[in-house]
């Protein structure tokens, strides 16, 4: 009894209850970080604030994010077409370029410290960005994670465009496009406001 009134209430609001969790997960995350950026903001005002210009890798680290969005995109035409290999090599590509976003960011961190010599302790503007970009690559773990996942339902499993690994491959794609709108949305923040 209980679990038709699941299904007829998903019926009539056109959308799926695990992806309506997702997008409220997503506002709290937006909270989050507008949280954070406001008291970047504010605590900017108050003086004391060490200006310096963000390391060139986290641009390339945006490129890194859309290829990664493309490629997953690529990926989820090809599983919807049953093109078996294009589908399993999109995959993997998003998933290493996943892990290329975790090595730039970690050797934009390095670069700072070594060149620019911004360390967390140094001034609040160097913290602000070091915290805020690492709770930031802490979701985007979260997304590795999940594309692990779905990498190795790729390679093991049997192809079938099941509706539950159409929602799988739906979910973990928009939490990887949502993350890497808000690394954008971040970068755009630092470079105006910065």
């Amino acid at each position: 009894m209980q679990a038709r009134s699941v299904e007829t209430s998903y019926t009539r609001s056109k959308i799926h209850p695990q992806k309506f969790a997702l997008y409220i997960s997503f506002g709290s995350i937006l909270m989050m970080f507008a949280g954070f950026t406001s008291a970047y903001i504010v605590k900017q005002s108050g003086g004391n604030w060490l200006e310096f210009e963000l390391p060139s890798l986290f641009y390339y680290n945006a490129l890194v994010v859309i290829a990664s969005s493309i490629t997953l995109h690529l990926g989820f035409r090809a599983f919807m077409r049953n093109a078996v290999t294009r589908y399993r090599l999109m995959v993997a590509l998003t998933f290493v370029l996943g892990l290329t976003f975790i090595f730039v960011q970690y050797s934009a961190w390095m670069e700072m410290m070594r060149e620019l010599e911004i360390f967390l302790q140094t001034n609040a503007s160097g913290g602000f960005i070091y915290v805020i970009t690492g709770v930031h690559v802490a979701h985007v773990l979260g997304g590795i994670s999940a594309l692990s996942v779905l990498l190795t339902y790729a390679l093991t499993q049997k192809h079938r465009t099941t509706p539950t690994r159409k929602l799988r491959y739906e979910l973990i794609a928009h939490y990887w496009h949502f993350v890497g709108f808000l690394w954008l949305y971040l970068l755009a923040f630092f470079t105006l406001v910065g």
